[in-house]
């Protein structure tokens, strides 16, 4: 029992450190133990469930070393992303388990491989999803090593952990097989050469650059709902004011403007027929200091529908028998007041995507990460905002996480990525600075530079290849400024996406058919 705990508890701490800032090339040995016990159990029932109380405690841990930084917007946030984190990884590997015991190896194995890339993809396309732990989001801070998501994504690293924990397992097993070793050993080096070979040979491509500021406020993400909004406000202008000339965007984050304003032109009152007179303010700024510069900014917008117009997620108005819906919006305003709408179109599960029944009798349990809460009204797709002939993604904080629908933004024409964020509501903790290096995988995935605006947390730029440029940290308030390299071309993964994910998917269902048929055979005693 001692030697099967202790594998788990290393199989945990192994798992976890690309998710806190350090290295994630453990992540490439964790499964290790944990494959160890599995295959220290024999086939009865009571060892499977055995082996499922150890998995359940290995993933718990890993979940509670990863994700504890939850716990400081609100406390049952760390139990209910365990519970579905942990609930996806134990049907992988539970699945795994049970066929290793009663078919060939091999067939366990490649059930695993898809399994757990299956599940990890039904936790990005499902609507409660919480897509954090994803395996190829632990190389982060190692783009050096994954160059080749370009073509695969991060289901490309995911597949790379599990073949290489496979191999490596196999090996261990095998002490004394140069050949497992040698598998083993490639396994590990030929991913790392083959990024390497293309970290070295890829170059922008010559298109241009454009100048782009990046504000960071440096507003405390709860004051900034519920405090002063005429400071806040002040507080905005004062920055614009330090953008240098020459400016062609501007940044500010996610939910930036306090109030919310009705669409499509942003008034403050339901009566009023012009934009709001913050959003007049903005525009004159503009106007008289950045003529040829577009500002991207937050804002919590609302749309009115009438009777029988409304959509699934829209509110009956309390006056009258309208609905209305409340979207959680990135304004694209020019000086001459011409405004472009993007609507956030992946929702903060528990805060953002929660049906209004269930947030009003739970809202004292929602997982605050950002943003505008309750259930909101829910952008279809990535939208490219054009200013000048350049155009730019408005990707707004939770919408980084998915790779496939970000290259939304990019199949639309985005030439470069304007990340909005407001990641401040989890203190100094890991949680906003993997939040900010996981944009470093989406630059690499679809060859996009990208400029990224957080309220407080980490703001900055970071180039095609994932190298990090400037940027402001932890409570800076300021103004970065840089030339943003352009690019028009598709990487084979913006052209396709999760197609390994999607292939995984039809794999792992003839595993599943080749299961039941070889158990029919064996009861049947006609396979040996």
């Amino acid at each position: 029992m001692f030697r099967r705990l202790a594998a788990v508890i290393l199989s945990a701490i192994l798992l976890s450190p690309g998710w806190l800032g350090m290295t994630g090339m453990t992540l490439l040995i964790g499964f290790v133990p944990l494959l160890w016990v599995s295959a220290s159990y024999d086939d009865t029932r009571r060892s499977w469930w055995g082996m499922f109380g150890w998995a359940t405690l290995a993933f718990v841990l890993w979940n509670a070393l990863t994700i504890w930084w939850i716990w400081y917007a609100t406390p049952v946030g760390p139990p209910a992303a365990t519970l579905a984190s942990t609930t996806m990884n134990m049907i992988a590997f539970m699945l795994f388990h049970t066929v290793s015991k009663k078919a060939p190896k091999a067939l366990a194995y490649v059930t695993l491989v898809t399994a757990w890339i299956t599940t990890e993809y039904w936790y990005t396309v499902g609507d409660f999803s919480w897509p954090w732990l994803i395996l190829g989001n632990g190389f982060s801070h190692e783009v050096w090593a994954v160059q080749w998501y370009e073509y695969t994504g991060v289901f490309g690293g995911t597949l790379w952990v599990l073949l290489s924990n496979i191999l490596i397992f196999e090996a261990l097993q095998a002490s004394r097989s140069t050949r497992r070793w040698a598998a083993a050993a490639c396994s590990v080096a030929l991913p790392m050469i083959a990024s390497l070979c293309i970290w070295q040979s890829w170059e922008q491509p010559d298109e241009g650059t454009a100048r782009v500021s990046v504000i960071q406020p440096n507003v405390d993400c709860y004051d900034k709902f519920h405090g002063d909004t005429q400071r806040q406000e002040r507080n905005i202008a004062d920055l614009m004011a330090e953008v240098p000339a020459g400016a062609q965007f501007i940044l500010l984050p996610e939910t930036a403007v306090p109030g919310d304003y009705l669409e499509p032109g942003l008034s403050d009152f339901y009566s009023a027929g012009e934009p709001g007179a913050f959003w007049q303010e903005l525009t004159d700024s503009l106007r008289s200091r950045h003529p040829e510069a577009l500002l991207i900014t937050g804002a919590g917008t609302i749309r009115r529908y009438p009777a029988g117009a409304q959509t699934e997620t829209a509110r009956p108005e309390r006056f009258g028998d309208g609905y209305y819906d409340r979207f959680n919006t990135a304004v694209g305003l020019d000086s001459a007041g011409r405004m472009q709408l993007h609507h956030k179109g992946r929702l903060v599960i528990g805060v953002e995507n929660t049906p209004t029944w269930v947030f009003d009798a739970m809202k004292f349990l929602v997982i605050d990460l950002g943003g505008t809460v309750g259930q909101i009204g829910k952008g279809l797709h990535g939208t490219a905002f054009e200013h000048n002939g350049v155009k730019t993604g408005p990707a707004i904080c939770y919408e980084g996480l998915y790779g496939d629908f970000y290259g939304g933004f990019v199949r639309r024409g985005a030439q470069f990525m304007a990340i909005i964020s407001n990641d401040g509501w989890w203190g100094d903790t890991p949680g906003y600075k993997h939040l900010f290096s996981i944009s470093r995988l989406r630059a690499v995935e679809h060859r996009r530079a990208i400029a990224r605006s957080a309220n407080t947390g980490k703001s900055g730029f970071i180039s095609a290849r994932g190298d990090v440029g400037q940027t402001l940290g932890w409570e800076q308030r300021g103004v970065i400024t840089a030339e943003v390299p352009l690019n028009s071309e598709l990487t084979f993964y913006t052209r396709y996406g999760d197609f390994l994910a999607r292939i995984s998917e039809y794999i792992l269902l003839l595993s599943v058919l080749y299961y039941v048929a070889y158990r029919y055979k064996r009861r049947n005693h006609l396979v040996k």
